[in-house]
């Protein structure tokens, strides 16, 4: 059993139940990179895996709308924080498809559905008695008279003493900080030191639901960081946690009775509840026949319920959810004791990535070190190249490095000389000699290779490491290049050369489905190469021990290399871009006011404030 795997024998997928996988939802301020795509991608992997096997599975997402980075940049450009958003969520709506990227929903959280059901949550929230209003400290800016949204005050950490921001100390311990707990405050947007005032805010009392977030952590699948970076919080002393925010944009917090009028609710209440209201959205659409909503998240919220401790036992949904590592807690602690609260069933796993940088350092945004997904796309590459190297370049929960040069080399060594060669040499020597499949049987060597093949493929995806899913149809290919290698069989008789082809066929056949996942457009031009009836998208595991057809089409090599020249061109051009952006970062704060150098650092970290 791998160190990502936490779950019975019988809890194999697929299950009788429907389920749904989603991804964090990206915030809606600026341009996608290959950092969002990562998790991205590695959802739609999972989602495809899954309907492979035979599990019913929607794959839903949205894009985060609310919060402070985009409500300064509207009034920054005069425009309304929801114009703002809506521009950046439709770009995001086109350019996943162009990576091979198919939601079954893609909403945001400002839809109808999101709004109401979020309020819905909230209500039922303070029905059970787990809201307490309480003062807290909120930062203003004495300049402005405005009260500071979370991202917008920096200072001290006050549990490890680092540089922190808003609501998490990012440079150092990563905790999650409430409002009034960063020392030594200082206003992002003037440079000027923030004041604290009291302020009546609407907090959730975690604690309340700390036994059965301790139960919930011991049973939750995943990735191993997800389940075991919140246990200290978990089995500690949990806090009180501040819904409410002073801010204009935002879902108004529900106050039926008055006195909170002017509070919106904090994102990472409105954002995960996206993930409901969107499968909501994806099973209103096609029918509860179809894909019923509610028999993977529950009943939800039934505020005549005297007591939370009186509900019943906690159900597991079959709902994974594939995030980033910096966004663990709040999938962990935050969101399940949101769902039991309210009466929706508990997530089954949590599945969350590492960083992706770029040459060996950090992706910045703002110094232009990052891989855009638009710039990846007008270099004319496939999208199943990219794919297949977020996919496979490392260990899901480990950080993978992004260079155009190593890129390239896993390209041409992976993809091309060991995938493509196998599937191109073995199906047009079976094309040109025999028209597509010989008529022979399959040797048990090559049964067993493929049955091995398809087992490292379930036992990735039982375990939630998106790799070795990956890694199945190559390792298949490899294998496929050796048999060709050592049988030779255009030194062979007739009878002796068919069986061996026969067998390459099926190979290159089993190798086509298991790639599917991860490199589905091509998956799809080889299926239609073999002439197999249908769409690989549509083919289970099975069909790779399945008989191809008798005959089938010339082949096309499946990967053109990777030139070296266009790769170094690609990234001169990053290292140009970096350099200029660190030269002028340079001037500006040489003459700078300390406002102006904050508000640069600021941006840098805008496009990640709620993944």
């Amino acid at each position: 059993m791998s160190e990502h795997d936490h779950r019975d024998d019988d809890r194999r997928f697929p299950t009788d139940d429907p389920a749904v996988v989603t991804c964090g939802l990206p915030y809606a301020n600026g341009d996608l990179h290959v950092g969002h795509l990562r998790s991205i991608v590695a959802g739609d992997v999972f989602t495809r895996a899954l309907r492979s096997v035979g599990q019913e599975t929607a794959f839903v997402c949205g894009s985060d709308m609310h919060g402070a980075p985009i409500a300064v940049e509207a009034e920054q450009e005069g425009r309304s924080p929801r114009e703002v958003a809506l521009e950046y969520h439709e770009t995001y709506a086109e350019q996943f498809p162009q990576f091979g990227v198919e939601f079954d929903n893609y909403g945001h959280t400002d839809e109808p559905e999101n709004v109401e059901l979020t309020r819905e949550v909230v209500r039922a929230l303070r029905a059970e008695g787990h809201l307490v209003e309480k003062e807290v400290k909120v930062a203003y800016d004495p300049t402005t008279e405005q009260p500071l949204p979370d991202r917008f005050v920096e200072g001290t950490c006050p549990y490890c003493g680092e540089r922190a921001r808003g609501d998490e100390c990012d440079e150092g311990c990563g905790r999650h900080l409430e409002p009034g707990a960063i020392e030594d405050p200082v206003s992002v947007a003037t440079g000027e030191p923030a004041e604290y005032r009291l302020r009546e805010h609407e907090f959730f009392r975690l604690a309340d639901l700390q036994e059965y977030l301790q139960a919930f952590i011991d049973r939750l699948e995943g990735t191993a960081n997800a389940r075991k970076q919140p246990r200290e919080w978990i089995f500690g002393d949990l806090e009180d946690w501040c819904i409410t925010r002073d801010m204009d944009w935002g879902i108004d917090y529900p106050d039926e009775d008055g006195g909170h009028e002017d509070l919106v609710l904090y994102v990472w209440v409105d954002a995960p509840v996206e993930y409901i209201a969107s499968t909501k959205q994806y099973s209103e659409r096609v029918g509860a026949e179809a894909y019923d909503w509610r028999a993977v998240w529950g009943e939800g919220p039934d505020v005549d319920l005297p007591g939370g401790e009186e509900r019943g036992p906690p159900r597991r949904g079959d709902i994974v959810h594939v995030i980033g590592k910096d966004i663990i807690q709040h999938h962990t602690v935050f969101w399940p004791a949101m769902l039991r609260a309210a009466g929706y069933d508990e997530p089954r796993a949590v599945v969350a990535c590492g960083w992706v940088t770029v040459d060996g350092e950090g992706l910045s945004t703002s110094r232009g070190r990052a891989v855009w997904a638009e710039e990846y796309l007008e270099a004319g590459f496939e999208p199943d190249l990219l794919r297949y190297y977020l996919t496979t370049a490392g260990g899901f929960q480990d950080d993978v490095d992004f260079s155009w040069e190593q890129f390239r080399q896993r390209v041409n060594d992976e993809l091309v000389d060991d995938l493509g060669n196998f599937l191109y040499r073995s199906l047009l020597f079976a094309h040109r000699n025999y028209g597509g499949t010989p008529e022979a049987g399959v040797s048990e060597d090559v049964r067993a290779a493929v049955r091995d093949a398809v087992e490292q493929f379930r036992d990735g995806l039982d375990g939630y490491e998106v790799r070795a899913v990956g890694d199945a149809a190559v390792d298949l290919a490899r294998f496929g290049n050796a048999y060709i290698q050592n049988n030779e069989p255009w030194n062979l008789d007739d009878d002796a050369a068919a069986r061996v082809v026969r067998d390459c066929v099926q190979i290159a056949k089993a190798v086509t489905v298991l790639a599917e996942p991860v490199i589905p457009d091509t998956a799809e031009r080889v299926w239609e190469t073999l002439d197999e009836p249908g769409s690989v998208h549509d083919a289970t595991v099975d069909a790779a021990l399945e008989a191809p057809p008798a005959e089938f089409h010339e082949p096309a090599e499946p990967f053109e290399p990777v030139d070296e020249d266009h790769v170094a061109d690609l990234a001169a051009r990053l290292e140009e871009r970096v350099a200029e952006s660190d030269t002028d970062t340079h001037t500006e704060t040489d003459g700078a006011t300390g406002a102006e150098s904050e508000t640069e650092d600021m941006a840098d970290t805008a496009d990640t404030d709620a993944d």
